[in-house]
């Protein structure tokens, strides 16, 4: 039934303008909802109360009233034009997968996605910078921990990200679509549609394994995911070997991709939760 409908889905999504949200909506979203469900209730308490007072930010364009809204707000503030542009090169850390893990070339003076979210922990913990400030940096850390769990915002092949690659994803290959969109929008929706649903309250021993580790682990960890499953698969097993003109992926490599992407939402929501537990709990 469901390949049946994909010329008419395929048809349909040529229609819609291309996304403007890194991760997208649903996926950031997710990572949030997911931490919100697993961090301790005194925790969900402080957000809330941070929160009701987003309107200190003074973005009345773009609202943090709730986590969800919070999880996409670094990335809303694009359309406000100046006055965040210095947050640009916060959102990934181009951290090329053809050689040695490098997160400190790639993080030159803290303009990237890991050392954001080193820098507004600090910020949450510390009960003597100001309320604004804090808030800020909770709707900062909400959102850069889901794009550093995006494999291709922690790993890059000389080309963006993947920004420069084009790629036909199943029978959906209009000529703005890249490998990076792929994996930022269509791949994550359809991993976290696919049931069942990764919003829950997971077990103790589930949570333990992935919720350990520092914020550079994590960043290697997508870093490799990006070089071993990402470009190895779009790219015919060699994940440096030279890019065709065009990246396609079928709809049976699309079925093996889907676990690998709901795995990096699931490991993103829950050390959001720990940090959030660190700073807040």
């Amino acid at each position: 039934m469901i390949r049946a409908l994909l010329p008419l889905l395929a048809a349909i999504a040529a229609l819609l303008p291309s996304p403007a949200f890194a991760y997208w909506e649903y996926g950031h979203e997710t990572v949030a909802q997911i931490a919100y469900r697993n961090v301790k209730p005194q925790t969900r308490v402080a957000i809330q109360r941070m929160l009701a007072r987003s309107s200190m930010l003074e973005t009345p364009e773009c609202p943090a009233r709730t986590i969800e809204e919070a999880s996409v707000w670094a990335d809303c503030l694009k359309k406000l034009g100046p006055r965040f542009s210095y947050t640009s090169s916060w959102h990934y850390q181009n951290v090329n997968v053809c050689k040695p893990f490098d997160l400190k070339s790639a993080c030159r003076d803290g303009n990237c996605v890991s050392a954001q979210v080193e820098r507004d922990m600090k910020l949450l913990k510390d009960p003597k910078v100001p309320l604004r400030e804090r808030i800020q940096a909770l709707a900062f850390l909400i959102h850069f921990v889901g794009d550093l769990h995006m494999p291709l915002h922690a790993g890059d092949h000389d080309d963006l990200g993947g920004n420069r690659v084009r790629a036909a994803y199943g029978i959906y290959a209009p000529e703005r679509l890249n490998l990076h969109s792929v994996w930022d929008g269509w791949l994550a929706e359809r991993a976290i549609s696919t049931p069942p649903s990764l919003v829950r309250l997971y077990p103790q021993a589930e949570r333990t394994p992935i919720m350990a580790g520092t914020v550079e682990e994590w960043s290697r960890e997508s870093w490799t995911i990006a070089r071993d499953v990402t470009y190895a698969t779009a790219l015919g097993g060699d994940p440096c070997g030279p890019t065709p003109q065009r990246v396609r992926l079928d709809e049976a490599t699309i079925e093996r991709l889907v676990d690998p992407s709901r795995l990096q939402v699931v490991r993103g929501g829950l050390r959001l939760a720990r940090l959030l537990d660190e700073a807040l709990g």
